[in-house]
């Protein structure tokens, strides 16, 4: 009996949440996992227990990725576990984390986090990464854009060298997902920019990107529906042409419709809206 009453007590410590990282053009305030202002109304509801993982969208991925590791360290760890939702360049953020820091050992955290978004430890003890549910990803910029290789960004932010398709695909090994699995949103409704994104886009990144399609150069994949494009197959097959996709990368919805471009327009808008509909269902 005395067994079983620690265990329910150890168990009553377990919580799970629900981290968003925001993409290009920045988030809230840095730290402060309450603003939302990235995403939408702060009071929508957006998968259990929520935070905002906030970072400037501007700044090189590498020089602002303390802060993920700051909140994938506060509320993953120990008995936490998380469910990961991303955006655009924040999918940039959380692949580069898992792959260049996923491995390494952690200090356990108390889940309460001071001003700066860090945590004290909790009892001095370690884990090798975090403990993460998985990764739902809107618009994934992870493969880059061609708008940042044609300069249709502006080129003084260090977020843009990064988001050249060559560059972003070279930052990390994007197959080294330490086993978690990337759910993959890609949208269509793309018209400013057909000239320069290669098949279907969003107005900000192509399927290539958005559909996890490995290789070291973004291709041009598009609907079922044109017949002068290979497919973007759902989940992890390879894409018509047999390119591969990324290891644990699935596409769960390709936006066949042409319904979804890329914004969140400040109210949980475009692909971003479909992913929290699914963590609102699955995070929980």
């Amino acid at each position: 009996m005395a067994i079983g009453v620690a265990l329910m007590a150890g168990a009553a410590f377990a919580t799970n949440y629900s981290l968003w990282i925001n993409g290009r053009t920045g988030g809230g305030v840095a730290g402060n996992y309450a603003d939302f202002t990235y995403w939408g109304p702060a009071g929508t509801a957006a998968g259990v227990n929520k935070k905002a993982v906030n970072w400037d969208g501007y700044s090189h991925v590498s020089d602002k990725n303390y802060l993920v590791r700051n909140a994938l360290d506060c509320f993953c760890t120990g008995t936490n576990w998380c469910y990961i939702a991303v955006h655009s360049a924040g999918n940039l953020q959380i692949g580069y984390t898992l792959a260049m820091y996923g491995g390494t050992s952690r200090y356990k955290k108390n889940a309460t986090p001071g001003s700066d978004g860090s945590c004290a430890n909790s009892d001095g003890t370690t884990q090798t990464g975090w403990n993460i549910k998985w990764v739902d990803v809107a618009a994934g910029a992870a493969g880059g854009s061609e708008l940042a290789n044609a300069g249709d960004w502006a080129l003084s932010e260090p977020l843009v060298s990064d988001l050249k398709t060559g560059t972003a695909r070279a930052m990390y090994d994007h197959n080294n997902t330490r086993s978690k699995i990337f759910y993959l949103w890609a949208g269509a409704k793309g018209t400013l920019y057909s000239g320069v994104l290669p098949g279907q886009d969003d107005e900000a990144v192509a399927y290539h990107s958005a559909g996890g399609i490995s290789g070291s150069g973004g291709g041009s994949y598009c609907n079922p529906s044109d017949w002068f494009c290979n497919d973007l197959t759902l989940g992890t097959a390879a894409a018509e042409g047999g390119a591969a996709k990324w290891s644990n990368h699935t596409v769960v919805f390709r936006d066949d419709a042409e319904a979804y471009n890329h914004y969140t327009n400040g109210n949980w808008q475009g692909t971003v809206g479909l992913v929290r509909t699914d963590m609102v269902n699955y995070a929980k």
